[in-house]
């Protein structure tokens, strides 16, 4: 059994409840160890004034280098002084996909405040005016926030997320340097020193065991290029083979990294070769490489591909320079680019960068693939699959009700199987959902591999096949959750196993509502991939049920389920159902006050309406765009509009819409002081009306008369 022993950083970290959000921050893993020059240099960075906005630290290392792990640490460490909360963002998918600011401002401002409401998506050329990202900064002014934004591609995601209030701290993890944001000096992550190199493999693979070969210890530490996330793997590779001395262990990770790279150097030659090769961005040839090499330096890191030769060989084995182990600070690496201009000036302290081609890799021959390789191969079957196969859940992150959808296997299994992998370090441990069963997240530096293995050992039907027990699980869950919300609103689904089960109203609601992102997350990507349109189709109906009856149906997300239904119903030729989500896409607008943009999606369904001959939805996107017109005063053309919806609900005989649309022509009449032809239209509703027997309506209708007769009688 591992000793519990490792030292960490000095200070007591705030107690969990004491500072709102501190939940959110990754675990991170049980020991910690070294990183005190680190620790301190964020400390000091935190503690220089920057004018114009609120302070930016940023923590620069490779895939594997510890950054999640030491800023969630250093969050813990300082969070008393931001007593307003912590805000946590993930702004790359494992994948290596780049989250939009707007999306990320959008996921902070809930976390800010549950009950706001969140502004729906706006589409701007540069990103900073994004609604989201405008109430984002709006609310935290006044107020002492820490935002911790992880795994950044480039400085345009950060930015415009940056309040003009100097009492809040944004702390960026990254893997390159994120130019174009002024008085930067990055952190910059090697690998451990030798010393914690030693306990971090003490700790976990056994102090005696390590003690007994201090060289071998060395050399497995060398051959990890001293890395955290190399160092775990291959401890726990060191669990799991009990007889295997450590020294032999740096052997057979040196094999393995020269197996990945296609060549057989001598045990030291080939981790220095690996150790090198970490610093420098994979490309499919080796001529590809050599061309980036000479790209990167013409070009400097202003396209954030990598983070330079502070983060390659120069901690790899665990003497590093002193000035590096004592600060890690590179200083004027983030310098803003030439012609930013002074602090002062909002438009000075930023400049979005290009965007990059493509996140930075972990290469095959890392020590860290080599390790993961290592693992992997003694895995058992069920383990291995399970690893694989959580590479399709939304977001790649996962607990036991998904895992089990996912391989088809009770949930005790995967409850266990989870924890398995775990603590063999390839699944990381997230905040348990609020019912507190456990999450795991499959790690980005090891998604590309799993990805790949994956296609190599799993045939593409059996994918197809978790995907879809996948979705059909939330379908359900989903269902279910309405069902305990409203049990009036129509037939229970079939009752779930016990270890599914939602037990009561209030667990309904905590489920939808922390799920929620993993829930859309899995809609948009089955919507993406196009071949699962049914059951992502009774995912959303799902949604658009159960989400309002939560007490806070979040606009934005409602909007996003009615993209992908009109996703869906172009795709299949469905006019009538793209007309559908185009009103409601529009009645959303309206209720943000969004004029232009609702009167756009109306017309829209108009075509659409058209398409499908569908004469009550033409009516129905007629009156909302003529609505949107009268909002925006331009009575001719709401008159016009109105006066169109107005034939078709005759046409139709659908009287009390034809009451209603007479009223609205008399008020547009009424504005362009039309008065003769306003007052035969209050008359004329006032008949329909008469017929219909509403005298709410009527004296409503004949109240409006009254006053315009009123008033043009006065001279009007």
């Amino acid at each position: 059994m591992a000793r519990k022993t490792a030292t960490t950083d000095p200070g007591p970290d705030v107690p969990a409840g004491a500072v709102p959000g501190l939940d959110r921050l990754p675990a991170g893993p049980t020991l910690f160890v070294g990183r005190r020059a680190e620790l301190a240099a964020l400390r000091a960075a935190a503690t220089r004034p920057v004018s114009g906005r609120c302070p930016v630290l940023v923590l620069a290392g490779r895939p594997g280098s510890g950054r999640t792990a030491l800023a969630a640490r250093f969050a813990r460490t300082v969070a008393a002084d931001y007593p307003d909360g912590v805000l946590f963002a993930r702004l790359s998918a494992p994948d290596g996909g780049r989250v939009p600011p707007a999306r990320a401002a959008r996921l902070l401002l809930e976390q800010l405040d549950p009950e706001s409401a969140v502004p729906l998506p706006g589409v701007v050329e540069d990103g900073r005016d994004e609604p989201g990202c405008v109430a984002l900064r709006e609310a935290l002014a006044g107020l002492r926030v820490l935002l911790v934004l992880d795994d950044v591609r480039d400085a345009g995601q950060v930015w415009p997320l940056l309040a003009d209030e100097p009492g809040c701290l944004v702390l960026a993890t990254t893997a390159g340097p994120l130019t174009g944001i002024e008085d930067i000096d990055p952190v910059i992550l090697g690998g451990l020193d030798r010393t914690a190199s030693g306990e971090l493999l003490a700790d976990l693979v056994g102090g005696t065991r390590v003690s007994c070969d201090p060289v071998g210890a060395a050399d497995l530490a060398e051959a990890c290029a001293a890395r955290p996330a190399a160092l775990r793997l291959m401890a726990g590779w060191l669990r799991g083979n009990a007889k295997t001395a450590v020294t032999d262990a740096a052997r057979e990770l040196t094999r393995v990294v020269g197996e990945e790279t296609g060549t057989t150097p001598g045990a030291k030659g080939a981790a220095d070769d690996a150790v090198k090769a970490g610093a420098e961005q994979a490309k499919p040839s080796a001529n590809a490489r050599k061309d980036a090499r000479k790209d990167a330096s013409r070009n400097g890191s202003a396209n954030g591909s990598g983070i330079g030769s502070g983060i390659g060989s120069g901690n790899a084995s665990g003497n590093a320079p002193k000035k590096k182990e004592e600060g890690g600070v590179a200083p004027g690496a983030g310098a803003a680019a030439p012609g930013v201009g002074s602090a002062g000036d909002r438009a000075a302290w930023v400049k979005p960068g290009p965007e990059p081609a493509e996140p930075v890799p972990v290469p095959d021959n890392d020590p860290l693939l080599g390790a993961f390789t290592l693992l992997y191969r003694g895995l058992p079957a069920t383990q291995a699959r399970m690893l694989r196969t959580l590479t399709l859940a939304p977001a790649q992150t996962a607990d036991p009700r998904t895992a089990s959808a996912l391989v088809g296997c009770p949930v005790p299994d995967a409850a266990a199987t989870l924890t398995a992998l775990a603590e063999r370090e390839l699944l990381g441990a997230e905040a348990p959902a609020a019912d507190g069963t456990p999450r795991y997240r499959v790690p980005g530096r090891l998604y590309p591999r799993l990805v790949r293995l994956r296609e190599q050992e799993d045939r593409p039907a059996e994918t197809e096949l978790a995907r879809a027990r996948l979705l059909e699980r939330l379908v359900r869950l989903t269902e279910s959750a309405r069902a305990l919300l409203d049990p009036e609103g129509g037939p229970a689904p079939d009752p779930l196993p016990t270890a599914l089960r939602l037990h009561s109203p209030e667990h309904a609601r905590e489920w939808l509502l922390g799920e929620r992102e993993l829930l859309l997350g899995a809609v948009a990507d089955a919507i993406g991939q196009g071949d699962l349109d049914g059951s992502a189709g009774r995912l959303v109906t799902a949604l658009l049920r159960a989400l309002p009856l939560t007490g806070a149906p979040a606009p934005a997300d409602l909007y996003r389920l009615h993209e992908l239904v009109l996703t869906v119903a172009e795709r299949n030729g469905r006019p009538r159902r793209a007309s559908a989500a185009l009103l409601n896409l529009g009645d959303l607008q309206v209720a943000a006050g969004r004029w232009e943009q609702a009167a756009a999606h109306y017309r829209a369904a108009l075509e659409y309406a058209r398409k499908a001959d569908d004469e009550p939805l033409c009516a129905r996107a007629l009156e909302g765009a003529a609505g949107c017109h009268r909002a925006l005063g331009d009575a001719v053309r709401a008159a016009d509009w109105y006066g169109r919806a107005l034939g078709l609900r005759q046409s139709l005989g659908d009287h009390a819409a034809e009451a209603r649309l007479l009223a609205r022509v008399a008020e547009a009449h009424t504005a362009q002081r039309r008065f003769d032809e306003a007052d035969r239209e209050y008359r004329a509703a006032l008949a329909v009306l008469r017929r219909l027997g509403d005298e709410h309506a009527r004296e409503a209708v004949g109240a409006a008369l009254a006053d315009l007769r009123e008033r043009v009688d006065a001279g009007w």
